[in-house]
């Protein structure tokens, strides 16, 4: 009997989730960061029973599946949790980096099938630029579906012409400074997939660095949502492209040559498996921090201008900022000929609303 007893207490008598037959890895190769997902208790494991490359137990569930993300690809850390890299030389050299989800059961005995999620995200080298930032507008998303085989996918976002989405324009993406506050058609699309899979916009953000954690930043699109009225949405979530726009703006005034990066974070989401459409912006509240949860694309704006912009034009936003910094006016040149009239007295510095804690102009 007691034997019995001791049978019983090294074999539950349920599991905490429902096992299901997980024969895929969806693996999102974005330019800064690597995000595998496999379908949730895939043949009976739990979340604490699989780790990244066998090191990490850093999984975390999401929306049906169980997530394990690679956050640095910089050489420092070609090692993360497992991760292995390679390069391979020749006229189109790469960076491959190399990982797995595997299972680890520590008790006495094993119930499930072991699983084995090997997957690696391919970089060309030429892309390599700081620190390991690979090609900012474009990310490979494979989706490992068993049977039916591989499916590859090249996820981008590009700048479009006007709001009908059919020409996108070429980079690097230049704006006059004359057209600060003209509108900026953005496209995100997924090209390679089956129906099944929705593009999701889950924030995005402005900085005047190429680095999405820069602190000095604008949020344009928070969880799903437009940050104001100077951002629409026209789709999200709903098939393979995502659209919105925005009023352009600066971050450095007087310059005749500044510099924005967009950045978005998407996330690809399984239509069967999931709802992948967002609720109601009117029903909730809209948070002033983002709830990330996807992988990061960027892209380049070049603000370019030859004169100065005067203070009228510049300030297109009917936004109201928190911070506020003192704004020097300065004079365009005097162009030769006739001797204008007097200039009309200015004060030497107005309040700009627009500008962020720390200023530079």
């Amino acid at each position: 009997m007691a034997s019995v007893w001791v049978l019983l207490t090294l074999l539950p008598v349920a599991w905490t989730c429902s096992p299901q037959k997980a024969d895929y890895v969806m693996v999102s190769c974005f330019p800064n960061a690597i995000i595998a997902n496999v379908p949730e208790c895939p043949y009976g494991w739990e979340i604490g029973q699989l780790s990244l490359g066998g090191v990490c137990y850093t999984g975390a569930a999401s929306g049906g599946y169980f997530r394990f993300i690679i956050p640095d690809l910089t050489p420092k850390n070609h090692s993360y949790c497992g991760t292995t890299a390679e390069y391979l030389p020749g006229k189109d050299p790469k960076h491959i980096f190399y990982n797995s989800i595997v299972s680890n059961d520590t008790s006495l005995t094993v119930r499930n099938q072991p699983v084995n999620y090997t997957f690696s995200c391919s970089y060309r080298a030429a892309y390599l630029v700081n620190n390991a930032v690979f090609s900012q507008r474009v990310a490979t998303v494979y989706v490992n579906n068993g049977s039916l085989g591989t499916f590859k996918s090249q996820l981008s976002m590009n700048v479009f012409t006007n709001s009908k989405f059919l020409y996108a324009k070429d980079a690097p993406y230049v704006i006059d400074t004359s057209e600060i506050g003209s509108e900026v058609f953005i496209g995100i699309e997924a090209k390679g997939l089956s129906n099944r899979f929705k593009v999701v916009i889950g924030n995005c953000w402005a900085t005047p660095t190429p680095y999405s954690t820069d602190k000095k930043r604008w949020s344009l699109i928070l969880n799903s949502c437009s940050s104001d009225n100077t951002v629409t949405i026209f789709e999200n979530a709903k098939d393979s492209r995502s659209m919105f726009k925005f009023n352009s703006f600066r971050f450095q005034r007087f310059e005749k040559v500044s510099t924005v990066w967009l950045h978005c974070e998407i996330t690809v989401c399984d239509g069967e498996r999931l709802v992948c459409t967002p609720s109601p912006c009117s029903s909730r509240t809209l948070r002033s921090e983002a709830e990330p949860s996807g992988g990061v694309l960027s892209t380049e704006f070049q603000i370019r201008g030859t004169h100065t912009v005067s203070l009228e034009r510049s300030i297109t936003s009917s936004r109201r900022y928190q911070y506020e910094c003192p704004l020097t006016l300065r004079s365009s040149p005097q162009p030769p000929g006739p001797p204008a009239r007097p200039p009309q007295q200015r004060p030497p510095s107005v309040w700009c609303r627009w500008c962020w804690p720390v200023c530079s102009v």
